[in-house]
C-alpha cells in the first residue's frame, strides 16, 4: 500500500470519527477578500471545502438560530479570511469542543513586538507568550448554542471576547496554514506556503 493509501485511509476514519457538527462559513464584514484567488479558487469557496472536508454540514449563517438550538449539535465557525486550514484541524477542534463542553477558539502565536501606551506614551514591551491572535475555527457546543439568541458577533476576535465573557473557552493552536490573511500580499504569502497543498473540494 502506497503512503498516499494510508493518508486516505487516516482520513476516512478521520471522517467517520468525526462528531456531527453544523457549520457556516463566515465572509460579512470582510470586504471583497474573501473572493480573492487563491491555488486558483476563491478563498471562501476553500474555507466551504475545508468545512466540508470536515465532516460538518454547512448551513447558511442567516438560519434561526432556534434552528440551531433544536438540531443540538455544535456549531462551527470557520473564517473564510483562513482559507487553507486543515480539514483534519477543523474536526480536532470539534471532537475537543464536544469533549470538553466548551467553546474552542483557534489562535495563532502573535509575531509582532507590542508596546504599552499610557498617557500617550511608549512604554514597555509585552511579553508575547501571553497573547494570541485568533485565527478559525470557533467551535461552540451545543450546550453554549442552546445558551445564547443570536451569534455575539461575525468579528471573530470580538465574538471571541463575547464567548469568554460568558462560556469556558479552550485555545487551540492552529496550524501555520491556519493563518488569517488581511491583504492581496498576505494571500500571495499563504498560497506560496500552501504551494505543495490544493484546495480538496475543488
Amino acid at each position: 500500500m502506497s503512503d498516499q493509501d494510508d493518508q486516505d485511509d487516516r482520513d476516512d476514519r478521520d471522517e467517520l470519527d468525526a462528531p456531527p457538527a453544523l457549520g457556516a462559513v463566515v465572509e460579512q464584514e470582510r470586504g471583497s477578500l474573501p473572493y480573492a484567488l487563491i491555488h486558483g479558487e476563491a478563498l471562501v469557496a476553500c474555507a466551504a471545502w475545508a468545512l466540508g472536508d470536515a465532516g460538518v454540514m454547512a448551513v447558511d449563517l442567516g438560519t434561526e438560530w432556534a434552528g440551531l438550538v433544536d438540531a443540538d449539535e455544535p456549531f462551527v465557525l470557520h473564517d473564510s479570511l483562513c482559507p487553507m486550514t486543515p480539514a483534519s484541524f477543523i474536526t480536532e477542534c470539534v471532537a475537543r469542543a464536544v469533549e470538553l463542553d466548551r467553546v474552542v477558539v483557534a489562535v495563532r502565536p502573535v509575531t509582532d513586538t507590542v508596546k504599552m501606551v499610557r498617557d500617550g506614551l511608549v512604554g514597555e514591551t509585552v511579553d508575547r507568550e501571553t497573547l494570541h491572535a485568533v485565527a478559525s475555527p470557533v467551535v461552540l457546543p451545543a450546550s453554549v448554542v442552546a445558551a445564547l439568541d443570536h451569534l455575539p458577533d461575525v468579528d471573530f476576535p470580538r465574538l471571541v471576547a463575547a464567548l469568554a465573557g460568558r462560556f469556558p473557552v479552550e485555545l487551540v493552536l492552529a496550524p501555520a496554514t491556519a493563518r488569517r490573511v488581511h491583504s492581496p500580499e498576505d494571500v500571495a504569502v499563504l498560497q506560496a506556503l500552501t504551494a505543495r497543498t490544493r484546495p480538496l473540494g475543488g
